[in-house]
């Protein structure tokens, strides 16, 4: 085993976090206090990171993607967490593995285009009834005479769906089975409802979508009828993995960093308050668990690289990085006091926007509800180096 970077590796840490810090850093006071970027500067950015090839990163290198593996995009995706979420799907891009399941005119149409970022996408699985259950989704597509596909349903909590061009929207097409259709926003009968105001994530619009007899051509359907419920779950997993994961460890790494320098400059009696017991253990449990759970998210991506299953290493880095994110904001507002509290620094932006993480792409609940089941199924496998 080695665990070393390469030199390739350390340049692409060394750009994504110089960009981070240039372009997008400075912008993060004036969106967290309007709450959006002008579309002219969200456009810069996006042009910025595509001229140095930081866009669709997860995307093959055939189709004008960055081709990296696995492991590569998390060590990408641990430096997107150190900035806010509008920002990194702004110069990053959002680009839904299940797009790579599109053919022939549907690439043209729909997976290119993503790639190029000239459209953008929203995946659109959640309900109001249906949240961690995807299986539990109440809309559904049925084929009219003229083989169309008619949609009738809703969703909410769709993430940066005002910005989007198309969604990918799951639907029951039988009593049993699940499919997936790329919607297009401009099409007669979808209607976008209102923006969903969050605790957190200031500047990525939530919205709710309605679906009234809306007719699909044919073509709308991604991969095989029924096979929709197993493209979200693989798009979920990918995402729990890089976008919860990786982006937790990166934040949280960002966090204890300015712990780190508030409590070397910040004195008490006389002293720095990094010379106090208890807040040494505060920052030493934080350094711990970030380590703890990179490890947890590097050794689930190069599962993925060596063809494995990791779905339960990666139900495993959902629960522990994103409550480990949890703790380490929370330990950061306690060791800056009352200023910590304060909208004056970011750790109150950072405290409020670590909360989500708990919750999104499946809860701590179901996921230990996932691991605790497989573990009774499969036994020791699941921490046994030996089984």
């Amino acid at each position: 085993m080695n665990f070393a970077l390469n030199d390739e590796q350390k340049m692409m840490i060394a750009l994504v976090r110089r960009f981070i810090q240039e372009e997008l850093s400075p912008l993060e006071d004036k969106l967290e206090a309007d709450g959006k970027l002008d579309d002219e500067v969200a456009r810069s950015i996006h042009h910025k990171a595509k001229q140095l090839g930081l866009y669709a990163l997860n995307m093959p290198t055939a189709l004008g993607g960055g081709g990296l593996s696995n492991l590569d995009r998390i060590l990408c995706e641990e430096q997107f967490g150190r900035t806010s979420d509008y920002l990194i799907r702004r110069a990053f891009g959002n680009v839904y593995e299940p797009l790579l399941h599109c053919k022939g005119e549907q690439i043209e149409r729909w997976l290119q285009p993503s790639v190029a970022g000239t459209r953008t996408c929203s995946i659109a699985i959640t309900e109001p009834g249906a949240g961690s259950d995807a299986a539990g989704i109440k809309t559904q597509a049925k084929l009219n005479a003229d083989g169309n596909w008619v949609l009738n349903g809703s969703k909410h909590f769709i993430s940066d769906g005002l910005w989007s061009d198309f969604y990918l929207v799951s639907a029951k097409t039988n009593e049993k089975s699940i499919s997936m259709f790329m919607v297009d926003k401009s099409l007669a009968g979808l209607t976008v409802g209102k923006d969903q105001a969050m605790m957190g994530l200031r500047g990525t619009p939530h919205v709710e979508l309605f679906f009234d007899n809306m007719v699909l051509e044919p073509l709308c359907l991604l991969g095989e009828q029924g096979q929709g419920f197993k493209l979200a779950m693989g798009a979920l997993n990918v995402v729990r993995l890089a976008q919860v994961g990786a982006r937790a460890v990166g934040k949280a790494s960002h966090v204890c960093e300015l712990m780190l320098d508030y409590a070397s400059e910040r004195k008490h009696f006389g002293q720095a308050i990094a010379d106090f017991q208890m807040v040494q253990h505060q920052l030493a449990d934080s350094v711990i668990e970030i380590n703890a759970a990179r490890w947890m998210v590097y050794h689930a991506a190069w599962l993925l690289d060596q063809g494995q299953d990791a779905r339960e290493q990666i139900a495993m880095v959902k629960v522990y990085a994103a409550e480990m994110l949890g703790r380490v904001t929370d330990r950061a507002v306690q060791v800056f006091g009352g200023m910590g509290f304060c909208k004056e620094l970011a750790i109150e932006r950072y405290y409020r926007d670590a909360r989500i993480y708990r919750i999104f792409d499946g809860t701590s609940e179901i996921h230990r509800s996932v691991i605790a089941k497989s573990a009774i199924k499969k036994g020791a496998v699941l921490f046994d180096v030996e089984r």
